[in-house]
């Protein structure tokens, strides 16, 4: 059994800090207290602020002691995300706090591995909590009433965080017997079709995980890939570059692929769905793309066809972080469309945007041993494409 580690500043939030550690241990389970203050404090924190601190790359004094409260916090995260990762008896993370708090420990939090208890109670968790929980399975539980003082709510209220972590780190979920390894799988409307074809090659022999690319899927495939829950991926989608770097509402992020560059998984990727940008309703759409082509995928959502200049930028996008990938990489270009409406007679049918996109890839694949660059004379959606991927990804797994 793990530890729960109670992480907050106890400086301004010590007797709830105190409290939810005791609840914890009532509970069944060890806990440890952790003090996250930017300012020095004298406290009964298992571990101080200054043990955190000095996990900073540049030291305590990069964090402790500083006027600026927005550098102290971001300083400290880093140190917390530091000090997170030299632990091997962490059971669960539960973190209390305001909107400081919950920025600096959420931080630290995403940087665990999925599969880790992670909890926070905090004062804005009844809003927006995208930023705050990103890719991860990480819980927020509102506070009801703000973390400054225990009483008849605050003490209800951190007491069950206090006995949900505490049962989570006595009672971890068991692997499952399984004999079929985890394969990620990116996935839009417009590729479709090649995943499920794709799906049916691979399940007999897989357990496939397939991603929606709207941003935070992409994003939620790469953390199971830190994360090494999956054996490997089969990048079918790749269209949350574009909204990146153009403006959709679906982007990726600069450390799109970095998963893959830093744990070195079999990788196979391709282009599906680049041929669009993509944003809410029509009239959501800046108007600066106003007299572009437009096509209108549903009430929601409304698509804009990438241009050969904007094709060059992705493909440079790409091939740039293929060419780091140090694992088995097979990377499969569809000269026959890259969407189900990139192809003759669809209205995103664009042979000079498509050629520029591959041109770029070609001009810039660096040559490896463990890297090649296939082109397949089809279309994404058909069978000989995904028959193709699957092949690829056999190749370099056996």
């Amino acid at each position: 059994m793990g530890k729960v580690y109670v992480v907050g500043t106890c400086d301004t939030k010590g007797a709830e800090l105190n409290y939810a550690r005791d609840a914890v241990k009532a509970a069944g389970a060890d806990a440890v207290l952790i003090d996250v203050g930017t300012q020095r404090h004298e406290g009964e924190a298992d571990v101080s602020a200054d043990e955190v601190a000095a996990f900073h790359p540049q030291g305590a004094s990069a964090v402790l002691g500083l006027n600026d409260r927005g550098s102290a916090v971001s300083g400290m995260a880093a140190a917390l995300t530091r000090f997170f990762a030299s632990r091997d008896d962490i059971g669960a993370v539960l973190g209390l706090g305001g909107t400081g708090n919950t920025a600096l420990v959420t931080e630290a939090m995403r940087s665990l591995p999925i599969g880790i208890p992670k909890l926070m109670v905090s004062t804005v968790a009844s809003g927006n909590t995208a930023p705050y929980v990103g890719p991860n399975d990480l819980a927020m539980m509102y506070s009801v009433v703000d973390v400054a003082g225990l009483n008849a709510i605050s003490r209800k209220v951190i007491g069950n965080a206090a006995h949900a972590a505490a049962g989570m780190a006595r009672t971890p979920v068991q692997e499952a017997a399984t004999d079929k390894p985890g394969l990620g799988m990116t996935m839009f409307g417009v590729t479709t079709a090649s995943v499920t074809q794709v799906r049916a090659l691979m399940e007999a022999t897989h357990e496939i995980y397939v991603f929606h690319a709207t941003g935070v899927g992409g994003r939620s495939m790469e953390k199971l890939a830190d994360s090494h829950l999956v054996e490997g991926v089969i990048d079918v989608t790749t269209t949350e570059v574009p909204d990146f770097l153009v403006g959709g509402v679906f982007p990726a992020t600069e450390d799109r692929f970095g998963a893959i560059i830093r744990t070195r998984l079999p990788y196979v990727g391709s282009v599906g769905a680049v041929d669009m940008v993509n944003f809410g309703a029509m009239e959501t759409v800046p108007p600066a793309f106003r007299d572009r082509r437009l096509h209108v995928h549903n009430a929601q959502v409304t698509l804009m066809r990438t241009t050969p200049e904007e094709n060059r930028a992705i493909g440079k996008f790409i091939v740039e972080r293929l060419n780091r990938m140090q694992g088995p990489v097979r990377f499969l270009l569809p000269l026959g469309g890259v969407s189900a409406i990139d192809a003759p007679g669809m209205p995103f049918h664009d042979p000079d945007a498509d050629t520029a996109l591959f041109e770029t890839i070609r001009a810039g694949w660096t040559s490896a041993p463990n890297r090649q660059l296939v082109e397949i004379d089809a279309h994404i959606n058909d069978p000989a494409f995904a028959s193709a991927l699957v092949d690829a990804y056999r190749s370099i797994t056996k």
